[in-house]
């Protein structure tokens, strides 16, 4: 059989007994959880942004302590930096100096007693000026890129020229001797290199015996580092030796077998 509740419908009890308040205390109090929990949302999401409001506050001051500090040490670093570039300069000219002072000692000592100098150019690149010497016709100063020097003198007959140009092979550093002209008082027992000429009459001239020759050489030191130039110019240091650096007049005098030499 199937049971039948006989007691009416306000009576009964349980899961089917029907609602006597109805859904409103249901709808406040959800209302109620969502108030409360925007008010929660809300005081935390102010105090986070008055946390890093400070936060920002703090930056800007420690970023204007920085920056004050670092105008201060501003002129340590730039007097740094020209120190720096101070000591590169430096470190850039002692690499590319040359020793002129070594080879002028060189060459008193390799010069013989019978060749004297009458002028004395040392250039440390082809484009330095000196406004000394008889010029590069030859072009012999112009082929040397590195130092180089250009003498010029007169000796007894063409072997003691000969002799000086091994002489100067002997100098550290020398890598070519190229020979001008070599010649005679009276013009013949030339020998030259290039297409440079005499220079009669001028103020160099040495030449007072016909066994006198007269000389034009350039010594050139290839293996120098080349010293950069800034429009054209460069390190120079001239030596103008207008007497004799070496020997006496007694020397320039022709020995007694000489005119039959």
């Amino acid at each position: 059989m199937r049971p039948v509740n006989l007691l009416p419908a306000e009576e009964r009890r349980g899961g089917h007994a029907p609602m006597r308040t109805g859904a409103l205390p249901y709808v406040v109090l959800g209302s109620l959880v969502l108030l409360l929990v925007g008010v929660v949302a809300l005081v935390l999401t102010g105090n986070q942004v008055s946390e890093r409001e400070d936060e920002v506050a703090t930056l800007k001051v420690e970023n204007t302590k920085e920056s004050a500090r670092a105008e201060r040490l501003a002129a340590y670093t730039q007097f740094h930096n020209l120190q720096e570039q101070r000591v590169a300069t430096v470190r850039s000219l002692a690499d590319s100096r040359f020793d002129w002072e070594r080879v002028m000692r060189e060459l008193s000592l390799v010069l013989p007693a019978n060749v004297w100098l009458v002028d004395l150019v040392a250039t440390a690149s082809p484009e330095a000026s000196t406004g000394a010497g008889s010029g590069d016709s030859s072009g012999l100063r112009s082929g040397s890129p590195g130092p180089a020097l250009e003498i010029e003198g007169c000796a007894v007959r063409q072997a003691a020229v000969a002799g000086f140009v091994t002489a100067l092979k002997d100098i550290d550093g020398v890598t070519r001797v190229g020979v001008k002209l070599s010649e005679l008082a009276g013009g013949d027992e030339t020998a030259s290199v290039g297409e440079a000429g005499g220079d009669e009459g001028s103020d160099t001239e040495c030449r007072t015996e016909k066994y006198i020759a007269k000389f034009e050489l350039v010594v050139a030191f290839d293996a120098a580092p080349v010293i950069s130039t800034e429009e054209g110019s460069a390190t120079t240091t001239e030596v103008a030796a207008t007497e004799e650096t070496t020997g006496s007049e007694e020397g320039a005098e022709e020995p007694a077998e000489s005119e039959g030499g």
